[in-house]
């Protein structure tokens, strides 16, 4: 039996699902094959989407058209701005979500969804021929023929957990791993590493003192991820936070040797910026202890998230370890902790597209791709599915640059650098961080959204409104001069500011740092004319014009680099003034321009200004 489609993702996950999404909404006849049907976007591990990073790539998602934001804001318990006293460059919405409403939304939204066809099965084996992807073929016998093919597996790729000396095939939360399709994909010369993550226990809630935790609420503002929200969740659930002790970092001690962690069990590599409660004891042992949140899975259960202890460790020294700390000396676990180890691919075999570079329309997203965290997954998920709809419409590839967004730094650092651990993105790894805002991603990527169909025309139209409102406000702020009157100086002293000497115009003064919008308009006296987030971005372009003009510059350097192409099929070898080591990971990595060779790990400034210089002479010999 063969059934055809456009394009075929394996896996319902979140990277999944955002290419799956993504390529039905472009007009591509999709197929999306999952494991089972019941564990449509089902969250594993934490039960929270966004935070530092990661809450602004929600955001670029929701401006290229994707869903999760829009999911999330219909599901949450409770949402929290993260870093409201630090600059906007790291303020990051977070939320906990309602795990199992969480699914239900996303199945509901992908069973609506026009061009998608959700089924349930087992995929097994690539259809290869002549080096191009063809199809897929189920452990049932069934093929599936499609024109591109989306791999988006998670961590099911002979996953195994681990469990104290215990270890058995499974993916997470005890589902059916893939096995033969990992096993398919290391015959088909792919490189392999094996990752490792974890969970920590949920306890019942009805066992828990909270009276010995700190309460954690959420805003009691309406937030919200997607441009598209208008209706808010008020009705929130808190989190609570406690801490571990000198009695539970001696259980660790005590049972250290029983840890799959350290016991030599467990071979893949862990997260670095996840550890395990044991890693946190080890790496740290000069800390009196380590915080853990108590988060609830949702409104309809009693299961917490112990976030901060995820372990290997047996289960019955889980229970003695949960009995050290406060307010859970009592708490009854409803699931144990575990590892989980599973296969990746070397993400150096992608190009930036997130297509392979030894099958052609063979594209892979998310955490097959060495990543760890949903969000991640969903920022690759709908630029894979992007490109791979793109591929069979004939449209031209979307590649997100450095600058243009956390999901062009993401997916370069995984196609330029590689990971050797499960990568997490953080702020600190985009040098233009100033740029890539929580506040500014529609304005950032609604363009490139709509362009290639995810944004209607209806959302582009509010949108450019918005656009026009926040220029047109500058403007007229540009062209109002303030008196230094009684008045003004009695709000300027009510700021803690200077005294004017003289007239001012009113940017020049909202550029004041003591100064805000509101205090304009009160020396104006004057009130609210537009929206909270057409004030937030007046009086944040403004006072950050001069730092955002000094990176936009840096900007348009490393553009000029990436204007210099490098053919895909350049023989290095035939450089011989490269070092061997530069020789080696330029063919690798197969640089599409100088910006991105110059970001390889191992190839230093001497070899890009040989490379320039070859290119410039036009020696370009390639390979056979």
């Amino acid at each position: 039996m063969s059934l055809d489609y456009d394009v075929i993702v394996i896996g319902a996950g979140h990277a999944g699902i955002e290419a799956g999404l993504a390529s039905a909404r472009r007009g591509a006849k999709t197929l999306m094959l999952t494991i089972n049907l019941d564990n449509v976007g089902f969250m594993p591990c934490n039960p929270s989407v966004g935070g530092p990073a990661k809450g602004i790539v929600v955001r670029e998602i929701d401006a290229l058209g994707g869903q999760m934001a829009k999911t999330i804001d219909r599901t949450h318990i409770q949402m929290r701005m993260l870093n409201t006293g630090k600059g906007p460059a790291v303020r990051a919405l977070r939320a906990q979500a309602d795990k199992v409403l969480y699914q239900k939304e996303m199945k509901r939204v992908l069973e609506d969804e026009e061009n998608l066809h959700l089924m349930q099965g087992m995929v097994d084996d690539l259809i290869i021929e002549d080096d191009e992807i063809k199809g897929v073929r189920t452990n049932i016998g069934t093929e599936y023929r499609a024109q591109a093919v989306v791999i988006t597996t998670g961590t099911f790729l002979r996953g195994e957990i681990i469990l104290g000396n215990l270890k058995y095939s499974s993916g997470p939360n005890h589902q059916l791993p893939s096995v033969t399709l990992a096993d398919n994909l290391r015959e088909l010369g792919f490189d392999i590493v094996r990752f490792k993550t974890g969970t920590p226990p949920r306890v019942n809630a009805k066992t828990i003192d909270y009276s010995k935790t700190e309460i954690q609420p959420g805003d009691d503002v309406g937030r919200a991820f997607s441009f598209d929200t208008t209706e808010y969740i008020l009705d929130q659930l808190p989190c609570w936070l406690t801490y571990t002790n000198a009695k539970t970092h001696q259980v660790i001690d005590d049972n250290l040797h029983l840890s799959a962690m350290y016991s030599g069990m467990i071979k893949g590599t862990g997260p670095r910026y996840c550890p395990s409660i044991e890693d946190k004891y080890v790496r740290f042992n000069d800390k009196p202890r380590h915080q853990l949140f108590l988060e609830p899975e949702g409104r309809d259960t009693n299961e917490v998230y112990v976030q901060g202890l995820s372990t290997s460790l047996p289960e019955h020294v889980q229970r003695e370890m949960l009995q050290t700390i406060e307010g859970l000396e009592k708490a009854d676990m409803m699931r144990a902790g575990y590892a989980i180890e599973y296969d990746a691919i070397v993400p150096t075999q992608l190009w930036p597209t997130l297509e392979t570079k030894k099958i052609k329309n063979l594209y892979t997203a998310g955490q097959i791709n060495g990543t760890s965290g949903y969000e991640e997954a969903a920022g690759q998920g709908i630029m894979a599915g992007i490109n791979a709809a793109g591929r069979v419409l004939g449209e031209n590839e979307v590649v997100l640059s450095r600058s243009d967004a956390y999901i062009g730094v993401l997916i370069d650092d995984l196609v330029t650098k590689g990971t050797n651990e499960p990568y997490r993105l953080l702020t600190s790894r985009a040098e233009y961080r100033l740029l890539l805002r929580h506040d500014n991603a529609d304005l950032r990527l609604t363009d490139l959204g709509h362009e290639i169909g995810l944004i209607s025309d209806e959302r582009y139209a509010r949108f450019n409104a918005k656009r026009d409102q926040i220029e047109a406000e500058k403007e007229r702020l540009a062209n109002v001069r303030i008196k230094p009157n009684e008045h003004t100086q009695e709000v300027i002293k009510a700021h803690n500011g200077s005294p004017l000497k003289d007239g001012i115009l009113a940017i020049e003064l909202l550029r004041r740092p003591e100064m805000d919008y509101q205090a304009i308009l009160d020396i104006l006296e004057e009130e609210h004319q537009i929206s909270a987030d057409v004030e937030e971005q007046v009086e944040i372009q403004t006072k950050y014009e001069g730092y955002i003009n000094k990176s936009l510059q840096q900007v348009e350097k490393v553009k000029r680099m990436e204007q210099k192409k490098i053919p895909h099929d350049l023989d290095y070898s035939k450089i011989d003034s490269l070092a061997s080591e530069a020789r080696e990971k330029l063919a690798e990595v197969k640089p599409l321009n100088i910006a991105q060779a110059s970001r390889i790990s191992g190839v230093n400034p001497a070899d890009i200004s040989i490379l320039l210089v070859y290119l410039e002479q036009g020696k370009l010999e390639r390979v056979k």
